[in-house]
């Protein structure tokens, strides 16, 4: 967001669309998870996933996600829940900031491998490989390696043809001497 303004952060939020509000689901990964994916901090929350409450009344306790509601940016989880007045347990909704995930659900593959969310074809980080930062100096040097390769070749080519002018030489000397 552009503004530094809480009132028009929180506008923003509870206004706008479902595809905006989804990047407030995001939660932190546990440290063995983090290492799994290699570089993902965080990743969006989903039905299935194990987490851990980290702020709050209910903080250091564990559970499923239940449901995740999209419109309110809420999460529920099982056995987290409170007694309404007529006695029957209703489940809390929990920010998805205040949760550690601990283990991702197993059905996603995609998510699993890529840390991302399924329906786009991205490739893992492990797998690219990260060009290096061309700078004036690598280019330079590598102009130069070009040049001097180039210069080789056309030596070799030289070469080449002085010692096939040579053969064709001594040929045409000892048919002139076979000759006379």
């Amino acid at each position: 967001m552009k503004t530094k303004k809480p009132s028009k952060q929180r506008k923003r939020l509870c206004q706008g669309k479902l595809h905006t509000r989804k990047a407030v689901l995001n939660a932190h990964l546990s440290p063995e998870l983090r290492k799994e994916m290699k570089g993902k901090r965080s990743l969006m929350i989903k039905k299935g996933d194990k987490v851990k409450i980290m702020r709050g009344k209910n903080k250091k306790k564990e559970g499923k996600i239940v449901n995740v509601d999209h419109k309110k940016a809420k999460v529920f989880i099982e056995k987290i829940t409170r007694k309404k007045a007529d006695g029957t347990e209703k489940l809390i909704p929990i920010k998805a900031s205040n949760l550690l995930i601990i283990e991702l659900e197993q059905k996603d593959e995609k998510r699993i491998k890529t840390g991302k969310a399924t329906g786009k074809k991205e490739e893992t980080k492990v797998d690219k490989k990260v060009p290096k930062k061309e700078t004036k100096e690598t280019k330079t040097k590598e102009a130069k390696d070009n040049k001097k390769e180039e210069i080789e070749d056309k030596k070799e080519t030289v070469k080449e043809k002085k010692e096939i002018k040579e053969e064709l030489n001594k040929e045409k000397t000892e048919e002139k001497k076979e000759g006379l």
